[in-house]
C-alpha cells in the first residue's frame, strides 16, 4: 500500500505541498485536514484589491488557493472542519477534535499562525482582525460607509489598510506602540521615513501609544488610550502581528518555543518523517546560520515544494532570501533580506521624500538587505547582488537605471 501523508494545514503552505507532491511524481496517499469548513482564499488581496473592488468587480470575490476540484484532480483527501488537537510523534498519529486518531507514515505541519489580540480588550462588533474573507467583507463594507477608521499596529496590515481607507476618503488613525510604523520590517532609518509618508497622506498617526479598550452602545464608538485619550471610531482593525499556530503539538515533545523548530530541510528536529512548511516553520537556514521564521506569502509558498522534494527522495534546503512586499501608498514596496537593528542604510536610487527609492542596507562588508518603492527595474540589479552574496562594495558599484 501507498505511503499516507497527512499534511495538517490546507491554507498555502500545505496546498502548495500537496500540488508539489504531486509534480515531484509521489504516489502517496495525502490527506489534507484543515479546522475550516471551506477551502481557504489566497489572502494577500484581502488587505489590498478586495477592499476597495466595486461589488461587480472580479476582485470582489476572495479566490480560494485550491478549488475543491483541484484538489481532486490531484487525489487529495480533503478533511475540512476538523481540528487537530495533538500530535503522538512516537506512535506516528495525529489525533483530530472528533476523536480519530490518523495514522501516518509522515506528516507536515502547515498550519500557519493565529491574529494576536489586544490583552484585556472586550471585543464589540465592529472591532476585526484580517484574517479570513469574512473578515475583509465587513472591513470593506464598513470602509464603503465612509467608517471613522482606527488601526490598531502600524505594520504591514495595518499600513496597508490606513492607506487602503485613506484612499477611499475615510477619517484614519493609526495607533502603535513602537516610534515608528514598519519599524520591524524596514528598520530604525527607514520606518521614519515611511511614518512621515502616511502623515502626509492624510493619516494621523499617533506613535508610542497603547490601546486600553474600546467602548461604545452595541458597537465600538471609541478606541481608549493608554495616555488616558480617546479617539472616535466606527471601525477598528487590529493588526498587532501574529503567533505561530502550535498550541495542538503542546506535549509532542518538539521545540515549538517560536513556531516548530526544523532543519535547514524544514525536517522538523526531534521527529521522524515530520515535517513544517509556512508561517509555523522555524528553519535554521543556511545563508544565515540561525533559525528564522517568516511569516510572509512568498516564504509559505516556497516551503511547500522543498517539503515534497525531501519527502521524495531528494534532499534539498530552503536558503531563498526572504522577500515581502506591500501596496501602499499608491506604490509597491518590496524588502529583499533582513534589515537589522544596526545596519547602515544607504539610498542609492531616490531619497527618503522621493515618489520613487531603492536603499541598500549592511554592516561591515555585508549586504544584508534591499529595499524599494515604485522602482522594481531599478531595485533589480541590487536583488541580483544580494541573491549572489556580494559584498556592500559591489551595490556601491552598480549604475541603477533611470
Amino acid at each position: 500500500m501507498s505511503p499516507r501523508i497527512v499534511i495538517v494545514g490546507a491554507s498555502l503552505a500545505g496546498t502548495r505541498t500537496a500540488q508539489a507532491l504531486r509534480r515531484e511524481g509521489s504516489d502517496a496517499r495525502i490527506m489534507l485536514v484543515d479546522a475550516a469548513t471551506d477551502v481557504a482564499c489566497d489572502r494577500p488581496p484581502l488587505s489590498k484589491a478586495f477592499l476597495t473592488a466595486p461589488d461587480a468587480s472580479p476582485d470582489a470575490s476572495p479566490k480560494p488557493v485550491l478549488t475543491t476540484a483541484q484538489l481532486g484532480e490531484l487525489d487529495v483527501e480533503l478533511v475540512l472542519g476538523r481540528r487537530a488537537v495533538s500530535l503522538d510523534a512516537t506512535g506516528h498519529a495525529v489525533q483530530l477534535d472528533d476523536g480519530r486518531a490518523v495514522h501516518y507514515d509522515a506528516l507536515v505541519v502547515a498550519t500557519g499562525s493565529v491574529p494576536r489580540t489586544m490583552p484585556g480588550v472586550a471585543p464589540l462588533p465592529g472591532v476585526h482582525t484580517l484574517r479570513t474573507a469574512e473578515d475583509a467583507a465587513a472591513i470593506r463594507a464598513a470602509l464603503a460607509a465612509g467608517a471613522r477608521t482606527v488601526v490598531v499596529g502600524g505594520g504591514f496590515i495595518g499600513a496597508e489598510i490606513a492607506w487602503t481607507a485613506r484612499s477611499l476618503g475615510c477619517p484614519v488613525t493609526v495607533v502603535e506602540q513602537l516610534p515608528a510604523m514598519l519599524l520591524r520590517g524596514l528598520g530604525p532609518v527607514l520606518a521614519p521615513a515611511f511614518t512621515r509618508r502616511h502623515a502626509a497622506a492624510g493619516v494621523r498617526v499617533l506613535l508610542g501609544a497603547g490601546v486600553t479598550g474600546v467602548a461604545g452602545t452595541g458597537r465600538v464608538e471609541q478606541v481608549l488610550l493608554s495616555d488616558g485619550t480617546a479617539v472616535a471610531a466606527d471601525l477598528v482593525v487590529v493588526g498587532v502581528g501574529t503567533a505561530p499556530e502550535t498550541a495542538w503539538l503542546r506535549g509532542s515533545g518538539l521545540d515549538v518555543s517560536d513556531g516548530v523548530l526544523c532543519t535547514s530541510r524544514l525536517a522538523v528536529a526531534g521527529a521522524d518523517d515530520v515535517y513544517a512548511a509556512g508561517d509555523v516553520a522555524r528553519w535554521h537556514h543556511p545563508r544565515y546560520g540561525v533559525p528564522i521564521r517568516v511569516e510572509h506569502w512568498t516564504n509559505a509558498a516556497e516551503h511547500g515544494p522543498v517539503v515534497a522534494a525531501n519527502l521524495c527522495g531528494r534532499p534539498t534546503e530552503y536558503d531563498a532570501v526572504p522577500y515581502v512586499w506591500s501596496d501602499q501608498l499608491g506604490a509597491r514596496l518590496q524588502i529583499f533580506g533582513r534589515v537589522r537593528p544596526g545596519d547602515e542604510v544607504r539610498y542609492v536610487f531616490g531619497g527618503p521624500d522621493e515618489p520613487r527609492f531603492v536603499a541598500v542596507a549592511g554592516h561591515g562588508d555585508e549586504l544584508s538587505a534591499v529595499v524599494g518603492f515604485g522602482a522594481l527595474k531599478e531595485l533589480m540589479p541590487y536583488r541580483r547582488l544580494l541573491v549572489d552574496g556580494a559584498p556592500w562594495s559591489a551595490a556601491e558599484a552598480v549604475t541603477p537605471s533611470r
